[in-house]
């Protein structure tokens, strides 16, 4: 599992994505194993950096869904949650601070 993670973190960050995060949500009761933000430069960046995740994990990586909306992507690998945002999203929902939450909840 860590090694699709360091795989996912290093495609974003050859790409320019900035301030990369992971969590480690297994054991705890949230409904995916791991989740990893990314910070892009905009959103023309976010389409792009779900191009480059999509070249360099298929067909290893079954992308379950993909949500495109204004300044934030979600890609849904199943056991794995990857938010693509813009910097104004990112401080906007905060998804850090939620997250944290259900790492102190691990059983």
């Amino acid at each position: 599992m860590e090694s699709r993670i360091s795989k996912i973190a290093e495609i974003l960050d050859q790409n320019k994505g900035e301030e990369i995060e992971s969590f480690d949500l297994r054991g705890s009761d949230y409904f995916v194993d791991f989740v990893v933000i990314v910070t892009s430069l905009g959103d023309r960046h976010n389409e792009a950096l779900l191009d480059y995740l999509k070249a360099g994990l298929k067909p290893e990586e079954t992308f379950v869904n993909v949500e495109i909306s204004d300044g934030w992507v979600v890609v849904d690998l199943g056991d794995i949650l990857i938010h693509i945002m813009t910097d104004s999203y990112r401080k906007l929902y905060n998804l850090e601070e939620f997250l944290s939450e259900f790492q102190k909840r691990k059983s």
